[in-house]
């Protein structure tokens, strides 16, 4: 062999095959389909983790706002409890007021109502308003009719038996009325 030859050979033999290697290459390689399909999922990955950020924004501005109205309704029941006893407060100060020997008591007594009267003012407690209004079955509970004794009271309350209260905005008692027909 001669020089040429063997150098030649040398070469062939220290070179890595060609025909192989491309073929390693093309198969680590994503084909354009795989490309499309992971940039798909990747799409529809970061629109549920949105989705997901949205959703939880949207329970904390409910959780915030359920418990804002539970602090301004937590004394509901106790409240509602307690207007029995406003309405006896109301009716032994009407009874009170027209006994002119018990003046001193009267004072002391008023005194005591008014400041249950506004401890629960404080709270958000409201007398609702009944009395010449226009009657709403939605607001009042007619206990009767009666013949109205003019025309401009016919379909208003002329009479409120029991007294309606609201609690920060919200009807807890329904005044219970006399109603002109």
């Amino acid at each position: 062999m001669s020089e040429q030859e063997n150098k030649s050979a040398e070469v062939e033999a220290n070179s890595p095959e060609t025909t192989s290697e491309p073929s390693t290459v093309a198969s680590q390689e994503p084909t354009l389909s795989e490309l499309d399909k992971a940039n798909a999922a990747l799409e529809e990955y970061k629109d549920k983790y949105l989705r997901t950020i949205a959703e939880f924004d949207n329970y904390k501005r409910r959780n915030a706002k359920e418990r804002i109205e539970l602090m301004q309704t937590a004394g509901r029941e106790v409240i509602g409890e307690l207007l029995e006893v406003l309405d006896d407060c109301d009716r032994a100060q009407k009874t009170l007021e027209g006994n002119p020997d018990a003046a001193p008591l009267v004072e002391g007594v008023l005194l005591v109502f008014n400041k249950l009267r506004h401890k629960l003012q404080a709270r958000g407690l409201k007398a609702v308003d009944t009395l010449h209004q226009d009657f709403d079955a939605d607001l009042h509970e007619a206990i009767t009719e009666i013949p109205a004794p003019n025309e401009e009271l016919k379909g208003k309350v002329i009479d409120e038996v029991v007294k309606g209260y609201s609690l920060n905005e919200k009807m807890i008692r329904h005044p219970k009325v006399v109603v002109g027909k």
